[in-house]
């Protein structure tokens, strides 16, 4: 199962990637579609399909109505389709050259994707997961106010986030994020927060250029 999830990762990473047109992400309907899904046979006996026989699929879905399908056969060879798509509240439509129309039911939650029964599971980046301590504020007001930022992400796509003011006095949201490119939306009860960010082994930048914010957090 290892060096099949590592030949899927590799797939993506190696690959032709889809257009990265800067624009707001909150305001896509299906939030939680975007990102990059999952779905690994169930069985040693692969699953067949048209008579091809498969063994992991991937399929990454944009805010832009892109879409791109890497399908992993038995054989180790790879089938790749790229389009647009169509979705409403029951079903997705995918739309690609040289292939006819695919029309599927489906259910979403913010890290699981049921397609036609086959249940596809959401991955974040590699090192985005954990347990992050602001090292560094600054922006208008901020360096001002907040003393310190922590923040923890699960691998799940749930977070909790806990902020600290000069005088001690804290502040908790717990909710789910989601993720497009360098794009991170954090999702609780009484709001949202979106934020660009970098990422190296260790160190989270989080930029938010709308109110001139910059974290620079470090991994605990």
């Amino acid at each position: 199962m290892k060096k099949i999830l590592i030949i899927i990762v590799m797939m993506i990473t190696s690959s032709l990637s889809l257009a990265n047109n800067k624009h707001d992400i909150t305001e896509f309907d299906y939030r939680f579609l975007l990102g990059d899904w999952y779905w690994f046979s169930p069985s040693d006996d692969r699953v067949e399909s048209d008579g091809v026989h498969y063994r992991a699929m991937n399929i990454k879905f944009k805010s832009t109505y892109q879409f791109m399908l890497r399908m992993l056969k038995a054989d180790g060879s790879v089938d790749e389709w790229v389009g647009t798509y169509d979705i409403d509240e029951s079903s997705v439509t995918l739309f690609a050259n040289g292939h006819p129309e695919q029309s599927h039911s489906y259910m979403l939650s913010y890290n699981q994707f049921i397609l036609d029964g086959a249940r596809f599971t959401k991955l974040a980046p590699e090192n985005l997961p954990g347990n992050w301590r602001s090292s560094q504020l600054s922006g208008k007001d901020i360096h001002q106010e907040i003393e310190e930022l922590s923040l923890s992400l699960r691998p799940d796509f749930l977070f909790s986030a806990e902020v600290s003011d000069k005088e001690g006095k804290t502040k908790q949201h717990q909710g789910v994020y989601y993720l497009e490119d360098n794009n991170i939306v954090l999702m609780y009860e009484t709001g949202q927060h979106s934020s660009e960010f970098q990422l190296a082994s260790d160190t989270l930048t989080l930029t938010n250029t709308d109110f001139g914010m910059e974290a620079v957090m470090l991994r605990e």
